[in-house]
């Protein structure tokens, strides 16, 4: 590839990842049933709202699972793939049934670092900024909190020590590496596509 397809590829990717982690972070705040209110949420809300606000119109939502939102996530997932494989020089339309296993498989790593990220941040908040007000320290708890709970639950009192967070971790890394690494190999994501494709997971 030449510098400058390079160098588009690069763009494509980036605000593709940007865009992409704004519109999952509306599906997950409304997953896990986040104030709306809050200043980041209604940035969420209004970076997706132009084109989801129609899917919804087709697609309703399933036993309180924003299902256009999913679709929509998938759907920007699978465009960006096809423009960074079209870009490369590769045959994106005659891959449409891969890229489409490959979109929902980024789509589901990319759910998975959201709440692996959202925990690092509130394990960091709690030990230097406990109880803090700040809208952004609100919604990682509120991300956190729906996943750390039941785990909570089961684990004995250890007298104020929280070690949830260890064990969402585990949970997390367990998936990813049995899961989201296993099925972008037995899909045929690997070699120079999986080198085009590998920062959207």
């Amino acid at each position: 590839m030449s510098g400058l397809t390079e160098a588009f590829i690069y763009i494509i990717q980036t605000l593709g990842q940007l865009y992409l982690l704004v519109a999952m972070l509306r599906f997950v705040l409304q997953l896990v049933r986040a104030d709306f209110y809050n200043p980041l949420s209604q940035f969420a809300i209004k970076a997706t709202q132009p084109i989801l606000a129609p899917l919804r119109r087709f697609i309703p939502s399933v036993m309180g699972l924003d299902l256009a939102g999913l679709v929509f996530v998938v759907l920007v997932q699978f465009i960006l793939m096809c423009l960074v494989l079209s870009v490369a020089g590769l045959p994106a339309g005659e891959m449409l049934h891969y890229i489409l296993a490959w979109s929902l498989i980024a789509v589901a790593a990319l759910f998975l670092k959201i709440f692996f990220f959202a925990l690092i941040i509130s394990v960091i908040l709690s030990w230097v900024a406990p109880g803090s007000q700040n809208p952004g320290a609100q919604l990682v708890h509120q991300i956190c909190e729906p996943m750390l709970a039941p785990i909570r639950n089961l684990l004995p009192n250890l007298g104020g020590l929280d070690l949830s967070p260890i064990f969402a971790f585990i949970a997390i890394n367990l998936l990813e590496r049995l899961v989201i690494t296993n099925l972008a190999v037995n899909t045929g994501l690997v070699g120079p596509i999986r080198a085009l494709v590998s920062p959207f997971l």
